[in-house]
């Protein structure tokens, strides 16, 4: 199982509303450009399953569009790629296929035609929290991550052509960590994919390319190929820091208090030394982990206020605007202090995520506006420094990577419980521990968080990342800080964390497939619900 970081749970940072549709259609389409000789002139996407249905709702269509022009999933352009694409010339071409399965429920295949007239047909799928996999490229089945360094070499299959490319590799001392053939059949087209852990020079690309049997070289470049230089000591060697992993490593919630309790240390701080490691081990990021985190507050600071001072509509057209008016209702109401801030706060993020811009996954889109909520209230509140908001987002971390390793976060396999319970049991544990709460309580309020919220099903109106999830953010947000509350005073959950996770699971499975991020069931199902289309057209809100 790969070991779970910080990155991985607290992000990506990316634009809305939907990890699997935006952020996962934006990196296939990178991919896809990445292995293109030439700028592309024409491009066409023909998309199946729930991209096809709800594409425009999501802005699917956009983000694809705006990996192909080589954007990022956290380009605030991903808004207006049509426009960019426009600019540059580039026929776009989007084809909804809502009659053939492709196998994935989040799968498009791209046809593009280069400046030189080159033709490159990639099929692909997003499967889930951002992370997109490439399954064809010209007919032939691939299985390519964009995790680590790429290089595809389209040859003809012929003896000899492997060994050719691993010594032109293994002379620069490039380290290779997986190889795969793909072939069309016995001695026609293939491609060999190889995981590598270096960028590959231009000059061994071109002795790679002298072979015969080698028609191309093509590099996908991982999200960031650069090493974490403080992340540990340079005179460890791997041993060492195996050795070290395990040191600092849990896979419950009782590993983890018996670590806390060896080493005297927080959940916060002692995640943080296990993120040291994990980066050392398989660099992920050029930013150093108090970088990323500062980064995190800012995304999430942005998020939680620009829309109280400049609504936008959602791409659905379900929502905007509602943080604005409960900012400026101010405490006319029965919302005071924290909880006022709270719900604005809360609201105001997944505005930002549905109208396209820049949010944090923590752990996923649709729960992205909990844990600012919670930690931008507490810093107003609290006055908390920089350090202690690290420490916060480091334990919230924590307790998602053990729910995302022993359950889920997705909403797909467990309903809004896994992404909203989560994401509140997160946001509860962090606030004990900046309230300065032992590492017990921090669990005893998480369990708390969970089990207020299990069973509660995910029913996007029209498959929409809209409602009922805004509401739902600021409830569950609201959510946190009782429980922490509860914790802080002393009050036990009587289920034990790793029960309470495991219970979790276990409902979100027995959930009927209609209340599972379908848009069939719940509120979704509801008879005025019926007439709300995913591209935004609305005959109730018109």
């Amino acid at each position: 199982m790969k070991q779970l970081g910080l990155r991985d749970i607290i992000g990506p940072v990316m634009i809305g509303p939907s990890s699997s549709h935006t952020a996962g259609a934006c990196r296939i389409a990178l991919m896809a450009r990445n292995l293109l000789c030439a700028p592309p002139t024409q491009v066409s996407f023909t998309l199946y399953g729930s991209f096809a249905h709800t594409y425009r709702g999501h802005g699917t269509d956009r983000a694809l569009v705006a990996g192909i022009l080589g954007f990022q999933p956290d380009d605030t352009r991903l808004r207006t790629s049509f426009d960019e694409a426009k600019k540059r010339g580039i026929n776009i071409r989007i084809i909804p296929d809502t009659e053939t399965d492709a196998g994935h429920p989040n799968t498009v295949d791209i046809h593009v035609v280069d400046k030189n007239g080159n033709e490159l047909d990639v099929r692909g799928a997003s499967i889930g929290g951002g992370a997109a996999e490439l399954r064809k490229i010209d007919g032939i089945d691939v299985a390519i991550t964009g995790e680590f360094n790429n290089m595809i070499v389209h040859q003809n299959d012929s003896p000899g052509v492997l060994s050719h490319i691993t010594s032109c590799l293994s002379n620069q001392h490039v380290n290779i960590a997986t190889v795969s053939l793909h072939r069309s059949e016995k001695g026609g087209d293939a491609f060999t994919v190889l995981e590598i852990d270096d960028t590959v020079p231009e000059h061994t690309i071109e002795e790679i390319l002298a072979h015969d049997a080698i028609k191309s070289v093509r590099f996908i470049p991982a999200p960031s190929a650069q090493a974490n230089s403080d992340a540990l000591e340079a005179a460890l060697y791997p041993g060492d820091l195996e050795q070290q992993l395990a040191r600092y490593n849990f896979t419950s919630g009782k590993e983890l208090l018996d670590a806390c309790e060896k080493h005297q240390i927080s959940i916060g701080s002692l995640f943080e030394k296990r993120e040291h490691v994990l980066e050392s081990l398989a660099p992920s990021d050029a930013r150093s982990t108090d970088e990323y985190l500062d980064y995190i507050v800012e995304v999430m600071h942005e998020a939680t206020h620009t829309p109280l001072t400049h609504p936008q509509k959602s791409m659905g057209g379900l929502i905007g605007g509602e943080a604005a008016r409960v900012h400026n209702f101010g405490e006319q109401g029965v919302l005071s202090g924290q909880f006022q801030l709270l719900c604005q706060y809360a609201l105001a993020v997944l505005e930002t995520n549905a109208s396209m811009g820049r949010i944090v996954a923590a752990p996923t889109a649709g729960s992205s506006g909990v844990m600012p909520a919670v930690l931008m209230s507490m810093r107003d509140t609290f006055h908390c420094t920089r350090e202690q908001m690290h420490k916060a987002l480091l334990n919230a971390a924590a307790i998602g990577y053990l729910i995302a390793r022993n359950a889920t976060v997705a909403g797909a396999e467990g309903g809004c419980q896994a992404e909203i319970g989560a994401s509140s049991g997160m946001a509860a544990s962090a606030v004990v521990e900046l309230m300065g709460g032992s590492p017990e309580m921090c669990l005893h309020a998480a369990s708390t968080a969970i089990s207020n919220i299990l069973g509660l099903v995910c029913d996007p109106i029209a498959g929409l990342v809209e409602a009922p999830c805004q509401m739902r953010n600021t409830t569950a947000a609201a959510n946190a800080l009782m429980a922490a509350h509860c914790a802080l005073a002393g009050i036990k959950h009587i289920v034990p964390f790793d029960e309470t996770v495991e219970a979790m699971y276990k409902v979100g499975k027995a959930l009927p497939m209609e209340l599972r991020e379908t848009a069939l069931g719940g509120m979704a199902a509801c008879p005025s619900c019926k007439n709300i289309k995913p591209d935004g057209g609305c005959s109730a809100c018109h």
